[in-house]
């Protein structure tokens, strides 16, 4: 099972209560970046470690930019942030939560198409 498959995904619905907000938000999150989805058995899913308390995590929309301007799709981008990063010991999603934003960036930039 690779990490993106270990990880907990989110259906749109459940991110709209867990936001405490309304399908129609969590879409409109998701085609504005500030989120990635993808379908998993046919169904638009959120992998959860992509939200906070209060949100989608704010490092996550210029990352999700950077990748979709480097010609990464949502799928390669969600992969991309949940699989192992050698250059970064761990996967970039979890060096972003550590902090290390500049150092995931300049990471995906580097991996431009």
């Amino acid at each position: 099972m690779s990490d993106a498959e270990s990880r907990t995904w989110l259906t749109v619905p459940d991110v709209a209560e867990r936001l405490d907000s309304t399908p129609g938000r969590v879409r409109r999150l998701i085609e504005d970046r500030h989120l990635l989805a993808s379908r998993r058995d046919g169904v638009l899913r959120v992998p959860e470690v992509f939200l906070n308390d209060e949100g989608p995590l704010p490092e996550l929309r210029g990352t999700a930019v950077l990748l979709g301007d480097s010609g990464f799709t949502d799928e390669q981008a969600i992969s991309w942030l949940l699989e192992p990063e050698d250059s970064l010991g761990v996967a970039p999603i979890d060096a972003l939560l550590a902090g290390r934003k500049a150092e995931v960036r300049r990471v995906a930039q580097a991996l431009a198409f």
